[in-house]
């Protein structure tokens, strides 16, 4: 099968990547940069220059592909609005797609996205959800929470370098999942019938809030977190304020996320019916303090052996003064 994948460098797409091919489908990524991307090529992707923004770099993109994948989003320091990615980008490939008469598309959105029309990104990913809805595609739409690989430098590296954790006073818990174990899903959803024009979640098992992660990475790091709080009223000064700013459009947009981890509503939703649809098996999927303990072990491990490194130079140092 061959596959075209949409933000194949970003912290999902590239799990996407990875795991298409060792399941021997032909992938294509279409990429802004091909030296940014060299990797993918590397592992044995084809690369296609094109910009989901670009409408005309996406026919030739499309040529013999059986499914889409888009796991494209904005970046934060994007000159490229949400609005211009996250929406006109979308709807560019979408419409693309039909006329390349491919039926197979899997897309991404946000769990809970229709709750929140007042946050620009959960409002575009719900209006892309029902544009897909009636665009005649054999769409699966994924909702997802968050994934772990965001927890490392938000929480992870902070507690072990001793610096602040910042949080909003957050309290919601979030069903966090390993970005590996999503692209299983996905590969699923394209190798097995019955989910087309179907929306599904992907999440993990249990939703945690950022209290009960730090407890975590505390007891795996051995460390005391120092807990910075931002006042939400903050965060919404903030988010005004940088909309004054052409430059800072995007990160005022992400600053609106914030109003989503203070709603109190749970990011989660139950996943028996999807496990089942898409035959995989619970016990594949990584715990988050599955991942925690294996990231800590492996940094404290390293640690170790560094200061082991760094004791012995200096024993090697004190010996030769005394000869």
């Amino acid at each position: 099968m061959k596959i075209l994948v949409v933000g194949a460098t970003g912290t999902l797409g590239r799990q996407i990547v990875r795991h298409a091919l060792d399941k021997d489908h032909q992938v294509r990524c279409l990429v802004r940069s091909t030296g940014r991307a060299s990797f993918l090529k590397e592992w044995g992707a084809e690369l296609v220059r094109g910009d989901i923004c670009k409408p005309e770099t996406l026919p030739s993109a499309l040529e013999g592909v059986d499914v889409v994948i888009d796991a494209a989003t904005a970046r934060a320091t994007d000159s490229a609005s949400i609005k211009q990615v996250d929406w006109q980008g979308k709807v560019n490939l979408i419409q693309a797609t039909q006329e390349a008469e491919i039926k197979r598309y899997i897309f991404f959105s946000i769990i809970n996205a229709k709750d929140f029309d007042n946050v620009p990104l959960m409002n575009i990913k719900y209006c892309t959800e029902l544009f897909l809805q009636e665009s005649g595609l054999d769409y699966t739409i994924f909702q997802l929470a968050g994934f772990m690989q965001g927890l490392i430098p938000q929480y992870g590296i902070p507690i072990l370098d001793n610096q602040p954790v910042w949080v909003s006073g957050e309290n919601t818990p979030i069903a966090y999942m390993n970005t590996q174990d999503v692209a299983k899903f996905v590969l699923k959803a394209v190798e097995v019938s019955g989910t087309e024009k179907q929306t599904l979640p992907i999440m993990g098992d249990r939703a945690w809030t950022g209290g009960e992660i730090v407890a975590l990475c505390e007891k795996l790091s051995g460390k005391q977190a120092k807990i910075s709080r931002i006042p939400i009223r903050l965060l919404r000064f903030l988010r005004g304020f940088t909309r004054w700013f052409k430059w800072t459009l995007n990160a005022s947009d992400r600053l609106a996320f914030a109003e989503v981890l203070a709603s109190g509503k749970p990011m989660d939703a139950p996943m028996d019916e999807v496990y089942e649809k898409l035959q995989i098996d619970r016990d594949d999927i990584t715990s988050l303090e599955e991942y925690l303990e294996e990231y800590f072990s492996r940094i404290m491990k390293k640690i170790k052996e560094i200061d082991f490194e760094q004791n012995k130079k200096k024993k090697k140092k004190k010996g030769s003064f005394f000869k």
